[in-house]
């Protein structure tokens, strides 16, 4: 019997590209945006969202200055390989370069899977484009933003203060970020009094 069950958990394991990891539980602070155990985690500060804005002097200006924190993300230990399915917490700062509101740099997944956000605090927003439609959705605490498979997609804080979602993935669906810089993501989101205001993508900096 012991032959048979060890034979079969190899015949498991070797479905897979990477054995899968243990069964665990993931603590999750939502006052503080934490997850333990924690993975790793990631900085993006404006020096590294190059090409992303319209007004490249503006960005260029920042990135040379105080080149501030725009976003961060804190991910669980799941793997991001095929099979997994791996869980983040973005947090994106309040803020905007000439008008266009902080954002995340937005990717294509190469292996067109969902994906699902779910907004915890601050007020964002969820843009996606699949190449010719641009779809926006408004992300508060409490809202499920459901990213199909093949629509490239890009977090926007719209408020005043940090906003933050959580993410969960297929861990071999991949980040292809250069897609964007390629296709660009159909809109660009702009304060306005009403919160936030989209423009076609190409629009001049100075638009009004």
């Amino acid at each position: 019997i012991r032959l048979s069950l060890v034979g079969s958990e190899m015949c498991i394991r070797d479905r897979f590209h990477t054995p899968p990891i243990s069964p665990m539980a993931i603590a999750f602070d939502a006052e503080k945006l934490t997850l333990s155990p924690e993975g790793p985690t990631l900085t993006r500060r404006m020096s590294d969202l190059e090409g992303l804005f319209l007004d490249a002097d503006a960005w260029a200006a920042a990135s040379a200055g105080d080149d501030p924190v725009v976003y961060t993300v804190t991910s669980s230990p799941v793997p991001e390989v095929d099979r997994e399915l791996p869980q983040s917490i973005t947090t994106i700062m309040p803020g905007d370069t000439s008008g266009e509101l902080w954002m995340t740099k937005g990717h294509q997944h190469p292996n067109h899977q969902g994906e699902i956000y779910l907004a915890l605090k601050g007020r964002g927003g969820l843009l996606m484009f699949d190449g010719e439609r641009t779809e926006w959705l408004d992300m508060l605490p409490g809202t499920i933003g459901y990213i199909p498979p093949g629509w490239a997609h890009r977090s926007v804080n719209t408020g005043d203060e940090p906003y933050a979602f959580l993410a969960v993935y297929p861990g071999g669906a991949g980040h292809d970020y250069g897609w964007v810089l390629e296709h660009g993501m159909g809109s660009r989101a702009y304060r306005s009094a009403e919160g936030v205001d989209l423009r076609p993508y190409s629009a001049s900096p100075s638009a009004e």
